[in-house]
């Protein structure tokens, strides 16, 4: 099948299973958005949400964390890993906005990027879920493995270590491969009114059924389409 077709198919495919996939992260403004997401870097949202429980009571507004002690921040985030680098990032974003930004979280990709600890994902899903701005897609460890299994991305692009194959299948691709490569090559082949939904619908995919060490292709209504299926 023509990868045009086989994409295209792919996405409906999505549309239908996952229809109503969004951002499970819990904030209540933009500021709280941004905040849980430099938060989920190397940690599951569902750890993510329960420290915010009960960060964005202890910092209510959004000068508390300009007042915030950074020992006792650390503390409070401990638990969702790297903590003195995120409480850095946190603490210093705010602080950047506040000179610079006039106490609001940007709202275009050029100013948001300027913030310490984010980079085009965090970008994106601040972006596309606080502002309805989309200029790019969020690409995170499951977008990275699903948009490789379902070759939506040219390998040879992107980089990275050597594809494995396992019982004559290509199992996992380039864990190494750079995110804004990926980004870019997602861009040019999905439309962009879908780039948004993707991430969420792809998310959604891989924790269910495209799981990183055992993918459960005999459920999966894309292994027909799939070059890496087991079946």
């Amino acid at each position: 099948m023509e990868n045009r077709a086989r994409t295209k198919i792919i996405l409906a495919t999505l549309s239908r299973v996952y229809p109503n996939a969004h951002i499970i992260l819990s904030y209540g403004s933009p500021w709280e958005l941004l905040v849980a997401v430099i938060l989920s870097a190397q940690c599951t949202d569902i750890m993510v949400n329960k420290v915010t429980k009960t960060l964005f009571v202890k910092y209510p507004t959004f000068e508390a964390y300009l007042n915030a002690d950074p020992k006792k921040f650390e503390a409070d985030i401990r638990s969702t890993g790297f903590y003195h680098t995120k409480t850095k990032n946190i603490l210093g974003a705010a602080k950047a906005i506040r000179v610079h930004f006039h106490d609001s979280v940007p709202k275009n990709m050029q100013d948001i990027l300027t913030l310490p600890g984010v980079a085009r994902k965090t970008a994106n899903v601040v972006l596309g879920n606080a502002y309805g701005v989309v200029e790019g897609m969020a690409v995170d460890t499951h977008v990275i493995r699903l948009s490789q299994r379902l070759r939506l991305v040219p390998l040879n692009k992107i980089g990275g270590k050597k594809a494995v194959f396992i019982n004559q299948s290509i199992i996992d691709f380039y864990k190494d491969a750079s995110p804004e490569k990926i980004e870019a090559e997602l861009m040019l082949v999905i439309p962009k009114p879908q780039w948004f939904s993707l991430t969420y619908r792809l998310i959604d995919h891989g924790r269910a059924i495209c799981k990183a060490k055992n993918p459960d292709c005999g459920a999966c209504p894309l292994s027909p389409y799939c070059p890496a299926t087991r079946i």
